[in-house]
């Protein structure tokens, strides 16, 4: 590995620590205080800053992808370099695995307080949903789940590349991260409610990994009749269509200098 790409590699790692240690620490303290601390608003806007924050911390080396269906949705329309694709991946899972153990090792106390101990995934003392997602019973993993998070990412990308693109109207230099904060928060408020908007298969594999290794066991991957592949399928799927959406609608038809092209047909 260059010593250009383990820089790289090292701002994916610590950006997507931050989006997480922020938006899974928000869910605990919702779940754990059981709703007296936080609500399912609370929790929109703690992820949408989460992701403004984790953004601001790593933009300036890699652009803050933070996301593996970013970074593969830029790789098929933005030419990223698919060799940077599995780095990257592998980065912003790691940084969700360890941002998971600092947000247990906090709450671990009011943890075992909450459900005395007994790691449950689901239920009246579930705990697994702190750190991953899981549908709602009356969610079908296909089609139903998977649409779910195919509309979720595709509007993401779909919306980061019109905010960031150049020809366009682009976020004023400096606030692209807030806006893209902002566009995570209405993605919850809006379509949060199948299956907690993943959106990520870095922010739900690497925290539901860690899940297993900490106490929940293999439940984790069978709760939800087998939902784990979900999120990180559907999401990488949602993020190339959002892409090439906007750019048939969009971005085709935009020249250098911004302006629109004009058929003489």
């Amino acid at each position: 590995m260059s010593r250009e790409l383990l820089r790289e590699v090292l701002a994916e790692f610590l950006g997507t620590f931050v989006l997480i240690v922020f938006g899974v620490g928000v869910v605990a303290q919702v779940v754990l205080s059981k709703g007296t601390a936080g609500s399912f608003l609370s929790i929109n806007i703690a992820w949408g800053l989460a992701v403004t924050m984790g953004c601001y911390v790593c933009a300036g080396v890699t652009g803050a992808h933070l996301n593996p269906a970013v970074t593969i949705a830029l790789a098929v329309h933005r030419r990223f370099p698919w060799k940077k694709v599995a780095p990257y991946s592998i980065a912003q899972i790691a940084g969700a695995f360890v941002a998971s153990a600092v947000v247990f090792a906090t709450y671990h106390e009011a943890l075992t307080a909450f459900d005395g101990g007994v790691r449950q995934v689901l239920g009246p003392q579930g705990t697994g949903g702190i750190w991953a997602t899981y549908p709602q019973p009356f969610l079908s993993t296909f089609p139903g789940g998977f649409i779910d998070q195919i509309v979720g990412t595709a509007l993401l990308v779909g919306v980061i590349l019109g905010i960031t693109d150049e020809r366009n109207a682009p976020a004023p230099t400096g606030l692209v991260p807030v806006v893209v904060g902002l566009l995570v928060l209405l993605i919850g408020a809006t379509y949060g409610f199948n299956s907690g908007y993943a959106i990520n298969p870095a922010r739900d594999f690497g925290p539901r990994l860690f899940t297993a290794i900490a106490g929940w066991g293999g439940e984790v991957f069978r709760a939800g009749n087998r939902w784990w592949w979900v999120p990180i399928i559907a999401p990488c799927v949602g993020g190339v269509i959002g892409g090439w959406v906007y750019d048939v609608f969009v971005g085709r038809l935009l020249t250098p200098q911004g302006k629109t092209k004009v058929s003489s047909v």
